[in-house]
């Protein structure tokens, strides 16, 4: 979405007669010379007036003086599956403020105004609560934004406690933005933060979650949750990371220091740009050692934490409502995280089983970042790099010699020693001790006789 775009509503409503001005994070972005991901213009007309003067709009939030203007028709990609995405769209919004927030998320009625002052001051953050003028440059700054844009601080506008009563998802929000630049959070904005996180379970799940989500891939994810430790939001919202905390590692394998500390800097070593369910993986990858640790004569255990931290990992999957396909990745990754530890002891066929995991790329990825945030020994994800390279990927998948009809017709009944059969056969095959069918038939009639 172009600032050019943006720039030609600004024109057009103007010449209607009304006020109007790019709002938002846009010009906190622009104003630190970022990309934005996209523009949104406040204005005096109202939604009627907005879509008035522009025939094809999306009401999505008219109630609240929210339309899309979408790109026009010979600006729009043959990917632009849809218009009404923000990507593809400038969200235009009325001068407005809000009167209550029973629900702890959106306005119960909005006043629409002709002052952007009074736009402004419902804002969430400082930073966020700029204007700009993009024809004069001449940016509208009534609560401070520029200030503390400069100074490094995320501050909410007005009264703190108010703001995050409005909105309990901008006390994330807070810990997000403060991660993602930098910068601190203000001392006040901070205490109300405190003094409110219990109250974030009135959000949604689904957008915690993609709060979180944001955290972690976005780049600066050990601050995020350090952060979101001292705010208190993250007793609140991810209680089984909490418990990490103190939770003492044996130092011969973890020198860095308990398994808070060993996933925070996991969590620095991720690749950029992480997928989401990488992130989330590496997060909950050791979620269970809180509560299989134990004190051998030996050493410091965490015996079944795998398994233990799969289901965790289930739990927490499901309650912030993860799709299928991505709570399964999740867990995959939590799952197969220590079967790296075994990789030079692997039989080949097991070994290209492991290799042929769905999403195999993020399991390798987690390993790098694991090793890296405790021994620092990469030998193994040098070793399985090179294991990728060498052998081809028909040999890592290659089509089965024996299907379930060819064992039928050479006399086996069906049930359920099909699956030891065809998995015998499949081990074979990967170990190269099986090349074709003829011999696949064989070896199944000579170790499994009818």
């Amino acid at each position: 979405m172009s600032k050019d775009f943006a720039a030609t509503i600004i024109q057009t409503l103007r010449q209607q007669g009304f006020q109007a001005y790019l709002a938002g994070g846009c010009v906190r972005d622009l104003l630190l010379r970022r990309e934005p991901a996209d523009y949104d213009v406040a204005t005096s007309a109202t939604p009627a007036q907005v879509m008035e003067i522009f025939p094809e709009t999306y009401a999505v939030g008219a109630q609240f003086g929210v339309v899309l203007v979408p790109l026009p028709e010979d600006q729009r990609t043959p990917s632009d599956e849809s218009v009404i995405s923000k990507t593809r769209a400038v969200e235009v919004a009325t001068f407005r403020s809000d009167l209550g927030y029973s629900d702890g998320r959106r306005p119960d009625e909005v006043r629409f105004s002709q002052d952007p002052r009074e736009d402004v001051a419902r804002r969430d953050f400082t930073i966020n609560g700029m204007m700009l003028d993009p024809v004069s440059s001449e940016v509208l700054d009534f609560v401070g934004g520029r200030k503390d844009l400069d100074a490094g601080i995320i501050r909410a506008i007005g009264d703190p406690r108010r703001r995050f009563a409005e909105d309990k998802l901008r006390m994330l929000r807070a810990v997000r933005f403060a991660a993602r630049f930098e910068y601190a959070i203000e001392a006040e904005t901070l205490v109300a933060i405190q003094g409110l996180a219990h109250e974030i379970e009135v959000v949604s799940r689904e957008r915690v979650r993609d709060e979180l989500t944001k955290m972690l891939t976005e780049g600066h994810a050990r601050r995020a949750f350090l952060l979101l430790d001292e705010s208190g939001l993250l007793k609140e919202v991810l209680p089984e990371i909490s418990l990490m905390k103190g939770v003492a590692q044996p130092p011969e394998f973890h020198p860095e220091g308990d398994v808070f500390v060993h996933t925070l800097l996991l969590l620095e070593n991720l690749p950029q740009p992480c997928p989401p369910t990488l992130a989330w993986g590496a997060l909950l990858h050791d979620v269970g050692k809180p509560a299989t640790f134990r004190v051998a004569p030996d050493r410091i255990r965490f015996d079944n934490h795998v398994e233990v931290g799969v289901k965790i990992a289930e739990g927490i999957c499901e309650r912030l409502r993860f799709s299928n396909h991505d709570a399964s990745q999740v867990l995959a990754l939590v799952d197969n995280h220590m079967r790296f530890g075994h990789v030079t002891r692997m039989k080949e066929s097991t070994l290209k089983k492991f290799l042929r995991l769905p999403g195999f790329e993020e399991h390798l990825a987690l390993h790098r970042a694991d090793s890296l945030a405790s021994h620092g020994n990469l030998s193994t994800y040098e070793l399985v790099r090179a294991k990728l390279a060498e052998i081809p990927p028909e040999k890592i998948r290659p089509a089965a010699l024996v299907t379930g009809d060819d064992l039928i017709a050479s006399g086996y009944a069906p049930g359920p020693r099909f699956r030891e059969i065809l998995d015998a056969v499949e081990d074979a095959q990967l170990e190269g001790r099986l090349l074709s069918r003829e011999a696949a038939i064989e070896f199944v009639r000579r170790e499994f006789p009818l």
